[in-house]
């Protein structure tokens, strides 16, 4: 509650302000740039990968359906004028055989057959350029007639194919002016594929023409891009989520670390604490008594000008002696076991303890109903904390006041429990060092009272808040874990 602004003796130094003014390493901050370029590479990988595939495997696709076509025609354009099963269409495509010995084969039957085959390819849809080669690598056809009769040579994927005897694929998004078969007529605008499709002789050994299909087919592409936008939108939202997901916890783990460490330097302190004011405590002790011990003795045996100032010896030393109890009992170890303990009787009591010294001082007590719940503490150490910020809220109002006391929030887990008062207050930065060791604004305080009150509450997993401001009084906001029914 308040403490009455008065004198304010030296706050103990605290990690931060005995630092060598190194910038302390930023878990947090690290964590977050780390993982997120870690977590946008491993996405732009993904999506390269999940890419390349989606245009590999559907130009695979086009390029299987289009070789099955063209298979398919010519069996059938050869099969329409009866030519016999020992002659194939690419046995018949090279106008320059036409004069060769072929008994077996109509020369009227193999032209028609090859007309209708070649229609047939020149009206393939989304066709940019169509070439025939002869096995001496010779265009016997094309749908640009300025190639017919070039020699193609240097065209590593037109020997590939002559040589392996497959069907060869690939897909383009510039055309090269440099290679000699790639003279359209009507130039590609965007992504285009270039097929080459083997026609074999009757026993499937030998090639007998390579066919080659540039292509450009608009709803492949359409339907591409679409699945490239699905694609890179689903690995953008997943990296999304994965870095969005990862750094809440992260950060949730970096507070409860920082809390965990303000506390461990905090109980660091107090035992640093406890054992040098234990050591001077018990140095103190002994002369005090005797001091107090010799003041008796003088005021029983002088009954003159003298009995002031032993009474204001005996004063000072029981003074310094309550400072001795007080600091021993504010350093000494919390290891009280949680218990449940009624709340509106304990602060019921403490009020009780309180009523006379309120009433005298003018102090009008407020006190809403209070839910009858249980918390987890100490009857004895809840009773100290009441008692605590009573005693402040009193000296924070000589000249009387009101004691405001209510439940601000309460749900399944825990309860909160507002003390508020109408004294003088406290500036802002009075505010920030409340809960420091031996901070006090109090004329002959020691400094520990609200220290105590923060570390009994912290032990029982409950906390404390201290709102403030100069003439406007003092509001400690204590919250409490409710005891599971």
């Amino acid at each position: 509650m308040d403490i009455v602004p008065r004198s304010q003796p030296a706050v103990m130094p605290t990690s931060a302000d005995t630092a060598s003014g190194r910038r302390s390493f930023d878990l947090l901050r690290w964590y977050a740039w780390v993982s997120l370029a870690i977590i946008v590479s491993v996405a732009a990988g993904l999506g390269l990968i999940s890419s390349r595939f989606i245009i590999d495997e559907s130009i695979e696709r086009d390029a299987l359906l289009t070789a099955q076509f063209i298979t398919a025609i010519a069996d059938a354009e050869v099969r329409h004028v009866s030519i016999p099963d020992v002659r194939t269409m690419g046995e018949l495509l090279d106008p320059r055989t036409d004069q060769a010995a072929l008994p077996d084969v109509d020369p009227t039957a193999r032209r028609k057959a090859r007309g209708e085959f070649l229609d047939h390819i020149a009206h393939l849809p989304d066709m940019l350029l169509a070439n025939i080669y002869a096995p001496d690598r010779t265009v016997i056809w094309s749908s640009n007639p300025a190639l017919m009769g070039k020699l193609i040579e240097g065209d590593d994927d037109l020997e590939r194919a002559f040589e392996y005897k497959m069907r060869v694929s690939a897909s383009y998004h510039d055309f090269e002016q440099a290679r000699a078969e790639q003279k359209f007529v009507t130039p590609p605008e965007k992504l285009f594929i270039e097929n080459y499709i083997p026609l074999f002789d009757a026993d499937g050994d030998r090639v007998t023409a390579m066919v080659e299909i540039y292509k450009e087919p608009h709803d492949l592409i359409v339907r591409i891009e679409h699945g490239l936008i699905l694609i890179w939108l689903a690995i953008a939202v997943g990296a999304g989520l994965v870095y969005v997901g990862l750094y809440g916890i992260m950060r949730r783990a970096a507070r409860v670390m920082e809390v965990q460490q303000k506390r461990l330097i905090s109980n660091e302190t107090y035992v640093a604490l406890g054992e040098v004011s234990s050591a001077v405590a018990h140095s103190l002790r002994n002369p005090l008594a005797s001091i107090r011990s010799s003041a008796e003795l003088a005021q029983a045996f002088d009954e003159g000008p003298a009995q002031r100032n032993i009474n204001d010896i005996i004063g000072q030393v029981d003074r310094m002696s309550q400072w001795i109890r007080q600091l021993l009992q504010s350093l000494r170890p919390l290891n009280d076991e949680a218990v449940p303990v009624d709340l509106a009787q304990a602060l019921h009591e403490s009020l009780q303890a309180f009523a006379v010294p309120l009433a005298r001082s003018g102090v009008t007590l407020d006190v809403q109903p209070l839910p009858a719940v249980q918390v987890l503490g100490h009857p004895a150490l809840l009773a100290q904390i009441f008692d605590s910020l009573i005693a402040n809220a009193l000296e924070a109002m000589e000249q009387g006041g009101r004691l405001r006391v209510e439940v601000v929030r309460q749900d399944r887990h825990g309860l909160t429990l507002r003390l508020s008062d109408t004294g003088r207050g406290m500036s802002e930065q009075q505010s920030r060092l409340a809960f420091r060791p031996f901070f006090t604004t109090k004329q002959g305080g020691l400094g520990v009272g609200l220290v105590l009150v923060r570390r009994i509450m912290e032990r029982f997993g409950g906390s404390v808040r201290l709102s403030s401001s100069e003439g406007h009084g003092t509001r400690v906001s204590l919250s409490f874990k409710l005891v599971k029914s």
